[in-house]
């Protein structure tokens, strides 16, 4: 077993891009993600590599665009409020077909918000965000270690679809700190004959473009587009599932709320509540059949989320509004305690709570 090491979150991402084979970050500080940029400050000159704290978000994903369109791994960082004004560049990124690996470590919000840990951007990032019909692959790490797992994980799937990951964490994620293994393997390489590197390829030169007079073409661009997504959707889907043999009810979170959910759940089993949950790792595609699966035996829903209720829509659809779906949430930083989702089981138990 390799041995691991003591890290903070958004340190161990970092550590994981430049281990992933990316030399060539972009970023501008904002809290609570600052420390995935410093740590890239630091380390980027000594394997090689470029660091740029830019003049603006703005700027930081144009210089993403950039980078990706020569063939080269490239990622940029940013929290809530910054993620918004990179949306635009995120845009022309899927426009484009540029892999690029996007990291959001969230803060409450709308608006500047506040500076502590929020899944507010559910919505924002798993249905595009930016103009255009597009989509990102999303992860969602519950630990540091898959904070680490899933950085390494999303270049490959970048680079293997040509599309953009993002990995959406939240503020206790990227702050907090555990011991994480950091033997990820062998760096995967991908041809890249797309690339803007000259003729070596073919005759001619290559074209990096996300903009088409044509309506019949930009019409069949998208249709492409969607196409591979189906192969993502198909293939590309992770979930965990906990305690769900014998679930009657089954709790949907992801992140820290998942966290929370999982102490909670076994409280909940020894007071006698027979309870499981599904965690979404990738929030698209979304594990929908899993959880279509589960509507066929358990009696109800709860959904967990540090939001205004964002990701329960999508367990409705998943499970063809089958069974009731019930919201248990916390918003503007705040984060559940175990026992306020206990609570929420018992309300449900006794037929006391309104679905959703």
């Amino acid at each position: 077993m390799a041995d691991k090491v003591l890290m903070k979150g958004n340190e161990a991402l970092a550590e994981a891009a430049i281990m992933a084979g990316c030399k060539h970050y972009f970023g501008y500080p904002i809290t609570p993600q600052t420390e995935v940029a410093a740590y890239m400050a630091k380390r980027m000159p000594k394997v090689d590599g470029v660091f740029l704290q830019a003049e603006s978000e703005i700027a930081a994903i144009n210089m993403v665009i950039g980078v990706s369109a020569c063939g080269k791994r490239v990622m940029t960082s940013s929290s809530s409020p910054g993620i918004s004004l990179k949306s635009e560049g995120i845009s022309y990124l899927a426009g484009c077909e540029l892999p690029a690996l996007i990291v959001n470590v969230q803060r409450g919000g709308p608006g500047l918000g506040g500076i502590q840990p929020s899944q507010s951007d559910y919505n924002q990032t798993t249905k595009g965000g930016g103009h255009g019909d597009y989509k990102l692959i999303v992860l969602a790490p519950a630990s540091i270690q898959e904070m680490v797992d899933l950085t390494f994980k999303g270049f490959d799937l970048a680079d293997k679809y040509r599309m953009q990951t993002m990995i959406l964490a939240d503020g206790t994620i990227g702050q907090m700190m555990e011991p994480v293994s950091l033997d990820m393997g062998e760096v995967k390489t991908y041809d890249k004959p797309w690339a803007t590197t000259g003729t070596r390829y073919h005759e001619g030169r290559n074209v990096v473009n996300s903009l088409s007079l044509s309506p019949a073409q930009l019409e069949q661009w998208n249709i492409d587009r969607y196409e591979r997504y189906k192969i993502v959707e198909r293939d590309e889907v992770m979930f965990e599932e906990f305690m769900m043999d014998d679930a009657e009810i089954c709790v949907v979170a992801f992140g820290i709320a998942a966290r929370v959910s999982k102490n909670a759940i076994l409280e909940a089993r020894k007071q006698g509540l027979k309870v499981g949950m599904i965690r979404p790792i990738t929030l698209w595609p979304f594990p929908k059949d899993a959880l279509k699966k589960a509507s066929e035996k358990v009696k109800a829903f709860l959904s967990v989320e540090l939001n205004m209720g964002q990701m329960i829509d999508d367990v409705k659809l998943a499970i063809d509004c089958k069974k009731p779906v019930y919201l248990c949430n916390r918003t503007g930083g705040v984060i559940m305690s175990p026992d306020e989702v206990v609570e929420k089981l018992k309300q449900i138990e006794k037929g006391d709570l309104k679905a959703w």
